[in-house]
């Protein structure tokens, strides 16, 4: 990050709040838990999209390209209306996890085209087709399509032929912390004029119908100032937290005022209504022409502004407002407005041409600024409060008695009201604690005060568990996530410079915690081999490791017991870190050496029957089923599950002989009595400028699972590395049930984990820029002299660097245009053409083709690709040194 620039400048005043506004509201609330109030834990159900319109939410908002302040309260988006759809515009559409034939699937296309890290300038396309939007259509088509046909999407309807869309594009600009400038931009891309709604909505978020805080804010039609030119709007908006906002508007919008309450008569049939003016008296307004709902006197706690515009083929139209605190006093809102929008586009410009590396060229540099874009405007403000959520309200009625023992009961604990980088503006509106970790890795970059903040919250007393583990995502808190917080804040260390040793420790302190977590309630038979259920990799094995492994059996897995031997050698390079400057840490920096050696020393004599998680025959790391009377036998799936054993990986820095004596007594004591132990997790080069190598895997080992890694039989991918060998399938009966797993590179085909995400055979970036980082990382030590075989069978040897360097380009390759413009990484649906050049930024990808799968707005982790960027031109050996 520079600070050279005016918005390098903006990151270091801190205290002058220009974080206060941003584009932090969700783009979906309805069908998230917190919003589930019903018996059966079903959100989906329990708040559909057809209600959203029309209900109140209790702990967000959303809409489309929406902006609000840091807690929540006032929000601002836009909202359109084409002529022909059955509903307002108001948010984007798609389908629940049992509508959709590959779960849950947004049906809109929208990209994020820049953000700076303040959001002192931002920019967002929607897509909206011109004529009605196919509702029915999308649910009834997906309804009969099995799992072994992809999803139906919008542009399958036919609906957006000819371009016969408007392309609307959002953006704002800060004058100030508190000053927020906005257009609206619609161009009609088709071959006729068209007509559009544009109907900017302002509102407050709903806190005062639950019955803990009856105070009401308002907002009222106001009158500009006298001079001011005919058709100018003036709203004003109080809160008693906020104070005073203005929302000011040109051109003469229709205005429409109503309260933002749920339209009980309209959606329950209620005797009374809780007000005449409910939610939806925008929508009914401007769709059905009905203005009884909307306020005759002009205030509410919900205003829409209507500009009603036909548009050419090819022109654009657009309209202006700003948003600012009231003592900025009487201002021609307008006067010099473009000026300050030029001037934020050309800072955006000025901020990453300093900060991306001057090697990146111009073509990755857009994709690197893309993926910065979608990260950013991915934050939301996530509020939730499990206490109040399983109490229920006092205005309200009491939940069922059976939510006190569902689903997070045992997170009473948990409260949150910040602002969080989410994986997915839709399908995933809350976030995943192993997600925010990648999240931090990339953001650290170009803002690393806030990926420094995401990840100490985390481990913020409201949130981590009082046992130690770390919440997994909203749906089962409880769900185990892969531990890699440690490195990701070794590597937003590092990323900043190695300078913020308060960060290192406190971060350092809270994970103590939860690696007790670990060790207590994961080594179930305590033996150093760990269990963690599907840890984040949904359907990798032949049944789901959360819930269905066979009766009588526990799992040791391969990869459980990885992640936690990779978390601690993280937080041994962070105690020697801390060690160096302060000697309080270098007892710290002892014990997870030997921890790590525990673990190292278990992968390698497991149990009565000696079946170790490596396969000696096989060269392979797997899973061992493990039953009452200790016979074992292994899950022999070539996954990514036996790769993970690379990860665990970290060189001992060359100074730790001189600066830690303690450290360094201790390691001599076990290289004498334990030199067995450490001769195969310790290797030192003769020529390394390190003190040598600690990895869970030997060089022999390292040389056999990279033979499969680099097959592109198996995992080596044009794309990537593959989460499942493309070799085979397999078969197995660990309980007396058949099962089979096959590769399958494209969309799940399995029901597990309702079929949204697929981890038997497509790429995943972060598990690859993590082998990225243990490449370079080995390279730099014990594999210093090591050359393999790239592809395998190929002839060809190349050291280490090389691979990582290989396995870089292939990943960012995936967006980059082919002769015919498209990126290999372009989901199918996406019809080509200069209209679709986006790069889209999916959840994974597929094994062959590279094609984008499940969601297709997880900018978060797929960010990545601009952290590889990065990567590919840092020093080889600079790790912390």
């Amino acid at each position: 990050m520079s600070s050279t620039t005016r918005e390098g400048d903006r990151l270091a005043q801190e205290d002058r709040g220009w974080r206060l506004w941003g584009p932090y509201q969700a783009a979906r609330q309805w069908g998230t838990v917190r919003e589930d109030y019903s018996a059966d834990g079903d959100a989906w159900a329990s708040f559909p999209f057809e209600q959203a319109s029309a209900r109140a939410y209790r702990w967000g908002e959303d809409g489309i390209a929406g902006l609000c302040d840091s807690h929540g309260f006032l929000h601002l988006a836009v909202a359109l209306w084409n002529g022909h759809d059955e509903r307002l515009k108001e948010r984007f559409f798609g389908l629940t996890n049992a509508q959709g034939n590959h779960g849950e699937d947004v049906k809109e296309y929208w990209w994020a085209l820049d953000a700076t890290p303040t959001h002192s300038w931002g920019s967002l396309l929607y897509r909206y087709p011109q004529a009605a939007y196919p509702y029915r259509d999308l649910i009834e088509q997906n309804a009969h399509r099995g799992r072994d046909v992809r999803e139906y999407e919008l542009a399958d309807t036919g609906v957006l032929a000819e371009d016969r869309f408007f392309d609307v594009t959002v953006s704002h600009a800060k004058a100030d912390v508190d000053d927020v400038l906005v257009t609206v931009e619609a161009t009609n891309r088709g071959p006729d004029p068209a007509t559009i709604h544009l109907v900017p909505q302002l509102w407050f978020r709903n806190t005062w119908a639950w019955g803990r805080d009856d105070r009401t804010p308002v907002i009222e039609v106001g009158d500009p100032p006298a001079d001011a030119p005919a058709g100018r709007v003036l709203l004003r908006a109080h809160h008693d937290f906020l104070g005073y906002y203005e929302l000011h508007a040109d051109d003469a919008p229709e205005v429409l005022v109503c309260d933002n309450e749920t339209d009980v008569v309209g959606l329950w049939g209620a005797a009374t209504p809780i007000t005449p003016y409910p939610k939806n008296g925008v929508e009914r307004a401007v769709v059905h022409g009905d203005r009884t709902a909307t306020h005759p006197d002009g205030h509410g706690t919900k205003v829409g502004l209507r500009w009603t515009r036909e548009v050419a083929p090819g022109a654009t139209t657009t309209v202006r407002l700003r948003l600012r605190a009231a003592r900025h006093g009487a201002a021609d809102p307008f006067d010099g407005f473009d000026d300050v929008l030029a001037a934020r586009r050309a800072e955006a410009d000025e901020f990453y041409a300093a900060t991306l590396p001057t090697a990146v060229d111009d073509a990755d540099r857009a994709v690197a600024r893309r993926a910065f874009a979608g990260l950013l405007w991915g934050k939301q403000v996530y509020r939730y409060s499990v206490r109040e959520w399983l109490e229920g309200d006092p205005a309200q009625p009491a939940p069922p008695p059976r939510r006190r023992e569902g689903r997070n009961a045992g997170w009473t604990h948990l409260e949150l009201a910040d602002v969080i980088s989410m994986p997915d503006d839709w399908e995933y509106p809350w976030f995943a604690a192993w997600d925010l970790a990648f999240h931090a890795v990339t953001l650290a970059h170009v803002d690393p005060a806030f990926a420094k903040e995401q990840l100490l919250l985390m481990c913020r007393e409201w949130v981590q568990h009082p046992a130690g583990q770390l919440p997994a995502y909203e749906w089962e808190f409880s769900d185990v996530n892969p531990p890699v917080h440690a490195w990701a804040a070794w590597q937003v260390y590092l990323i900043d410079g190695a300078r913020d040793r308060v960060f290192l420790g406190t971060v350092l302190s809270k994970l103590l915690l939860n690696v007790s977590w670990w060790l207590n309630r994961k080594d179930v038979a305590g033996n150093d081999l760990y269990t963690g259920g599907f840890l984040g990799m949904d359907n990798i094995s032949l049944f789901d490791r959360s819930t269905d492994v066979p009766a009588g059996h526990r799992l040791e897995q391969s990869d459980a017991t990885s992640w936690v031997a990779f978390a601690f050698l993280s937080m041994l390079r962070m105690a020697q870190e801390l060690a160096r400057h302060d000697p309080t840490w270098e007892e710290l920096a002892t014990t997870f050496l030997e921890r790590f050696l525990a673990i190292a020393e278990a992968t390698e004599a497991f149990g009565s029957s000696d079946v170790r998680l490596w396969d000696e025959a096989d060269g392979f790391f797997y899973d061992v089923l493990v039953d009452g009377a200790g016979h074992a036998e292994p899950v022999r799936v070539r996954s990514l599950v036996g790769l993970v054993p690379l990860l665990a990986v970290a060189l001992e820095p060359h100074w730790v002989a001189t600066d830690l004596p303690g450290y360094t007594l201790r390691r001599g004591w076990i290289e004498e009595h334990r030199a067995d132990l450490l001769a195969h997790c310790l290797v030192t080069h003769p020529d390394a400028t390190s003190a040598g190598t600690l990895a869970l895997v030997d060089p022999g080992r390292w040389q056999r699972l990279l033979a499969r890694l680099l097959d592109p039989g198996e995992f080596w991918s044009d794309h990537g590395v593959r989460s499942l060998s493309a070799a085979y399938g397999v078969k197995g009966d660990p309980d007396g049930r058949a099962m089979a797993i096959e590769y399958d590179p494209g969309a799940s085909r399995s029901g597990l984990f309702g079929g949204n995400s697929n981890w038997r055979g497509p790429v995943w970036l972060p598990v690859n820029a993590l082998l990225v980082d243990a490449l370079h990382t080995y390279a730099d030590g014990a594999g210093r002299d090591l050359r393999v075989e790239l592809p395998a069978g190929s002839g060809r040897a190349v050291d280490l660097h090389a691979v990582a360097g290989e396995l870089t380009d292939r990943l960012l390759a995936l967006f980059h245009p082919g002769p015919d413009g498209r990126r290999p990484s372009d989901p199918v649906d996406h019809p080509g053409g200069p209209l679709w050049s986006h790069p889209t930024f999916s959840e994974y990808f597929h094994g062959d083709t590279g094609a984008g799968l499940g969601a297709s707005h997880q900018t978060g982790w797929t960010a990545l690709v601009a952290h590889l960027m990065f990567e590919k031109g840092r020093t080889h050996g600079s790790h912390g040194d």
